[in-house]
């Protein structure tokens, strides 16, 4: 006999308490196995795929893509140790099928788990664009037995339908709206209904016993699109003779009511990575009384030190060094001389928290946001390790796949919005660090180089600090420190 368990959104750790449902990866009806991820997630700090601890046929899921869930809720029920040859599909993926682009035919018609078992097919996950090994066609008697022993536990159950295969398509009408269940037998129908505002309770389907075919929301998508296009082609091209006439405050006012629709506001909710970055950038300005200080420095040596490097050939020759790694290699020095700035502030206790080690923060631009990946322990690496490991965090922010270890525990914060075409900025604190450097673009400007006026590569650097934490001679000293780096690389290999 099969059980239905309960699968509840985990504790995802870091403090977090809840999640955003981004995209469910399997549908009800699909054989799972352990550990398998069957939704993707999105948390104040990263992209995560979560994965189910139980093996079997997903019974019911809990809350629509972009719903917002607490962690302890549930995600989703599985029916374990399942029927006859359940059990052993799931613990072998590879016996997975495609599905197929319509119904499967069959002798069972109606009302889904009402019907009987019969010889037709359930598809499940049709068109879901989830990867086809997740996706197993499941005969009806299994799931029916599934779906029942779901019923006697009192878990909620989302049913798959048995269908016979069309004969033949007929156009839609609009049904009258039925307070029962919508017969449709693919999510990808409903999901694309959705999409698009098409009420399937007013949808007439072309298939057997009224049956919702996704030909029927195609249509209906057409039909309300070229309606739209109609309004706004007569919205565009009003009557002559009653344009002539009017004044324009008339022509305003007789304006169609979706013309003014258009000129709304677009309301974006504060959630996930952005409305975490939003708390942590507001309370950095409300706790933290900062103080900015810049200089201009002479990049042209460095640039040239990193050319050469970058040209070295053999076997003692490395991969690539970024300008951002040999900034972060400097930055480390820097803090070696003031561990003021590799600080924090501990507000409950009144007291400065120094810090033993620099776990050095870069922030990167992504779709979702402003993300700060931590290298760890940057002070004991060299510039190609520290590169190597800053490539390797920024592939992991641009496809979301950061985890919130990576995102969270930095002491102090190198911030290169050169990138955007920028020569300056003051950077606001990562609370709670104690100190940002901004880096704006390297570019070509006149400078006076060894008492002649030469065209020099030129880098504007920025300090923004906790002013709790130190005074502007040590923020200075700091600054200074950098920029002789970069102007004389030199200076660094006394700290190497």
């Amino acid at each position: 006999m099969a059980q239905v368990l309960e699968f509840k959104l985990p504790d995802l750790g870091e403090g977090l308490t809840e999640a955003e449902i981004v995209r469910w990866l399997v549908e009800v009806g699909d054989v799972v196995a352990i550990d398998q991820p069957v939704v993707e997630v999105e948390t104040a700090k990263a992209m995560v795929e979560v994965p189910c601890p139980y093996g079997g046929v997903v019974t019911a899921r809990f809350g629509e893509e972009g719903t917002e869930l607490p962690v302890g809720a549930p995600l989703l029920t599985v029916a374990v140790g399942a029927p006859e040859g359940a059990s052993g599909s799931a613990a072998s993926p590879s016996s997975s099928s495609s599905p197929s682009s319509s119904p499967s035919s069959g002798k069972g018609s109606g009302s889904g788990a009402e019907s009987s078992g019969g010889s037709g097919n359930v598809l499940v996950g049709y068109g879901t664009g989830a990867p086809a090994a997740r996706r197993r066609r499941i005969r009806p008697d299994r799931l029916d037995r599934a779906v029942a022993e779901a019923r006697v536990s009192g878990a909620p159950v989302v049913e798959a339908q048995v269908v016979e295969a069309p004969a033949a398509e007929v156009l839609v009408a609009e049904a009258p709206v039925s307070d029962g269940p919508v017969p449709v037998v693919s999510p990808l129908v409903r999901r694309l209904a959705r999409q698009h505002d098409i009420d399937l309770r007013r949808l007439a389907g072309s298939g057997p016993d009224g049956l919702i075919l996704r030909a029927d929301v195609d249509r209906a998508i057409r039909t309300a699109e070229e309606t739209a296009a109609a309004t706004a082609r007569a919205a565009q091209a009003p009557d002559r003779s009653r344009a002539k006439s009017s004044t324009p405050s008339a022509a305003v006012a007789a304006a169609p009511n979706g013309a003014a629709a258009a000129a709304v506001a677009e309301r974006i909710p504060l959630r996930g990575v952005r409305g975490a970055v939003a708390d942590k950038l507001s309370r950095s300005r409300t706790e933290i009384p900062d103080a900015t200080c810049w200089v201009d420095a002479d990049a042209t040596e460095l640039m040239a030190v990193r050319a050469a490097m970058n040209a070295a050939t053999g076997p003692s020759a490395g991969p690539k060094v970024s300008v951002l790694a040999l900034l972060a290699r400097i930055c480390t020095a820097a803090l070696a001389r003031f561990p003021e700035l590799n600080a924090t502030v501990d507000t409950e206790a009144r007291e400065i928290v120094r810090l033993p080690g620099v776990h050095l923060g870069f922030a990167s631009q992504t779709e979702r946001g402003l993300v700060v990946p931590v290298v760890r322990d940057a002070h004991t690496r060299n510039a190609e390790s520290i590169g190597a490991e800053i490539a390797r965090l920024t592939e992991l922010a641009r496809t979301g796949k950061l985890s919130p270890a990576q995102l969270t525990g930095g002491t102090f914060t190198l911030n290169n919005y050169g990138v955007f075409g920028v020569d300056g900025s003051t950077p606001i604190i990562n609370h709670p660090e104690a100190a940002m450097l901004g880096v704006g673009r390297i570019m070509p400007k006149p400078w006076v180089y060894q008492g002649e006026l030469a065209v020099r590569q030129v880098v504007q650097l920025s300090l923004t600090f906790d002013h709790r934490v130190c005074d502007g001679g040590t923020a200075g000293g700091f600054l200074r420190y950098v920029a002789d780096c970069v102007e004389q690389p030199a200076v660094l290999l006394r700290t190497l």
